[in-house]
């Protein structure tokens, strides 16, 4: 593996978890949203990731079997998409401007707790990625040190 290619591999790593927190900081600013300009409470929305430069099987296959084992390309996001498995939180406000003919308003599917969470994780893998990125250049530097 080339060594700005692992500087490439964390570096995608940084930028997808910084996305990650992004959407999830939308997530948490639009908690009390109950009308979008669809007409609805805003829906939750959840980052998936995706290997960059996506291969065959027969791809890796043929490759770990010349080097011995496969090497990644990185992560990028490949789709923001709406939690549609939770359900709106349904909260009993008659005076709401957005309360239905019953008098429930239907809140956003977004749990405080859940984004929290996520957020740390977020976090914690956006510092793995800095690491490993910080760890490939002492290793770079190290390596410029010999010769001397």
């Amino acid at each position: 593996m080339g060594l700005f290619r692992s500087f490439d591999i964390s570096a995608s790593g940084m930028t997808a978890q910084q996305f990650r927190a992004d959407i999830i900081s939308e997530n948490i600013a639009n908690i009390n949203t109950t009308r979008t300009d669809a007409g609805t409470p805003y829906r939750r929305k959840i980052v998936n990731f995706q290997e960059k430069g996506m291969n065959t099987f027969d791809r890796y296959l043929s490759e770990s079997r010349k080097r011995g084992s496969y090497m990644g390309n990185g992560v990028k996001v490949s789709q923001v998409a709406e939690d549609t498995r939770s359900d709106y939180i349904m909260e009993y406000d008659p005076s709401h401007p957005d309360a239905d003919e019953n008098g429930y308003v239907s809140y956003p599917n977004v749990n405080i707790v859940t984004e929290m969470t996520d957020l740390i994780d977020a976090s914690r893998a956006y510092e793995a990625n800095a690491t490993a990125f910080d760890a490939s250049k002492a290793m770079a530097q190290a390596g410029l040190q010999v010769g001397k």
